[in-house]
Parts: structure tokens; C-alpha cells; sequence
């Protein structure tokens, strides 16, 4: 039997499970109740950072995400935006079509950056490991030296995790992002998407805009039993941002439908599903 944390849905697969006061806790939620963040304090100092912004760039998947961040900066906080999409080469198409309805629809400046992260996504595949990292990682320098070029001091990203005990983050350069949605609950993110004209693809994972993560996921679940996402997704949970019964859904294993895995593997030029 496994062993599972009574407050998040990590389990001892996944990270350390520990016995506190007689009850089952992963050494990650045993932190969160060391050090519980201050979640008044967030918002507070969320509030008053955007009440200073005049302009910045946000970073534009098309996702539900960086679509609702995209929403608030422009409708609730009144910042002069530009939406920024770097795309990797396999962005799903919905992704980009949302992108540019709800843009046109909100009179925002859509920019779109061409990358081509092929050398990421083959090694993750390849070797059964999670992609996002290190795309994660290149796509917000792309769009720090975006910023740097163009004159904003701002990136405000769909992130509903908050940098820790802080909604923002200091980047090299003086950028400061900012992770605009910390600590908005599934629910609410998703009642702000029907004023929009966004529809949302049926893609495997835990995502709205990337074709890639499913058939990583897929690999990482036939090598290790689990998904790599699963301690983000629980991380949701601890915060109280996701229902626990939704999170549990979100970390099975993925059904990949045979035309994405065919694209996938044409753009790749790689069979990955015969290794």
C-alpha cells in the first residue's frame, strides 16, 4: 500500500512522507504548515505593485491562464499591455487561434515570437523526462530580452502559485515579473474565461496550448508510474486552489490521441512510441 499525505495528494512515489501528530504529511506540506504564507499579505502586496504599473508585456500562451492575466491587467487594473506569445513550434492551433480573438477582442497588441525548442522536446521524449523546465525557462528569457528591447520593466504571467511568500519575482536586467493570478482559484480563473471569446482545446495533461506535454507525460508515466506534474497539481491543493478530487484527475495517466502523437513525431522527425 501506498503511503499518501492527508493533505495534498503527493505520496511516497513522489516525495518523503512523514508522521506529524499521528498523521501522514509529505515533507512539502510539512514546510507550508512551518511556514504558512501570508495570504492577505500577497494580495496586499500584489494590489499595490499593479497599482504602479503603467505598462508592461504579458506572457501570452493562449492558455486559460495568461488569457484570464491577460483579461485582469487590460480590464481591471487599466495597464497598457502588449500580449507576447513565444511560440515553440508546438503551440496547438486552438492555442494561437484564442490568442488572437481574445487579443482583437480586447484591443491588445498581439506579438509573436518564433522559437523552435525541438532539441528540448526530443531529449524529453527520448529519455521519458518532463520537458517544462527548461522550455519554461528559455521562454522567459525570450521574453526578459523582449522586454529589455522594448522599454517595459514589467512581465505579468498566468502563474496562480506565488514566488514563494512573494507575487513577484526580480529578473537580471531590473524586469520584475509579476505572477498576476497568485493564489485565484481554478473556479474563479474559469468564470472569467466565459466573458471571453476563448475555447478551450481538449488536450491530454494539464494544459490548454501545448502539444508537447501529453505525449511527455505519457512517456514519463509508462517509465516512472507517475506524472511529473504531480507535485505542482499538489502544490495547488496545499494552497487551496484546486479541489483535491480534480487534482487526482489531472495526474492520471493521459490518453494521447493518435493524430497528436503523428504530429508530434513528423515535426520531431523521430519515432518515439517504437523505442
Amino acid at each position: 500500500m501506498v503511503l499518501k499525505c492527508s493533505l495534498c495528494i503527493n505520496d511516497e512515489r513522489i516525495t518523503k512522507i512523514l508522521t506529524v501528530n499521528g498523521r501522514p504529511i509529505c515533507k512539502e506540506c510539512k514546510a507550508f504548515l512551518e511556514h504558512p504564507p501570508d495570504k492577505i499579505k500577497i494580495r496586499k502586496e500584489l494590489e499595490e505593485l499593479l497599482s504602479q504599473v503603467d505598462k508592461a508585456i504579458v506572457a501570452y500562451s493562449g492558455g486559460k491562464d495568461s488569457t484570464v492575466a491577460l483579461y485582469l491587467a487590460k480590464e481591471e487594473y487599466d495597464i497598457d499591455v502588449e500580449a507576447v506569445m513565444v511560440d515553440h513550434g508546438f503551440m496547438a492551433p486552438q492555442a494561437i487561434e484564442n490568442a488572437k480573438k481574445v487579443s482583437e477582442y480586447l484591443n491588445v497588441p498581439l506579438t509573436i515570437i518564433r522559437e523552435d525548442y525541438s532539441e528540448i522536446f526530443k531529449d524529453a521524449l527520448l529519455k521519458a523526462k518532463s520537458p517544462c523546465r527548461k522550455c519554461s525557462r528559455r521562454t522567459m528569457e525570450a521574453l526578459r530580452k523582449y522586454a529589455l528591447e522594448k522599454g517595459y520593466k514589467y512581465i505579468i504571467s498566468g502563474h496562480e502559485l506565488p514566488f514563494g511568500h512573494h507575487p513577484y519575482r526580480l529578473m537580471s536586467g531590473g524586469i520584475i515579473q509579476i505572477r498576476l493570478l497568485s493564489l485565484m482559484s481554478e473556479k474563479e480563473r474559469m468564470e472569467i474565461l466565459k466573458k471571453l471569446p476563448f475555447k478551450l482545446p481538449e488536450l491530454p495533461g494539464y494544459t490548454s496550448n501545448c502539444l508537447i506535454l501529453g505525449p511527455a507525460l505519457e512517456r514519463y508515466w509508462e517509465k516512472h508510474g507517475y506524472s511529473f506534474e504531480h507535485r505542482r497539481i499538489a502544490a495547488l491543493v496545499r494552497y487551496g486552489l484546486l479541489d483535491r478530487e480534480k487534482a487526482l484527475k489531472k495526474v492520471e495517466k493521459p490518453k494521447v490521441p493518435e493524430w497528436q502523437w503523428e504530429l508530434v513525431e513528423k515535426k520531431l522527425n523521430l519515432i518515439v512510441r517504437s523505442l
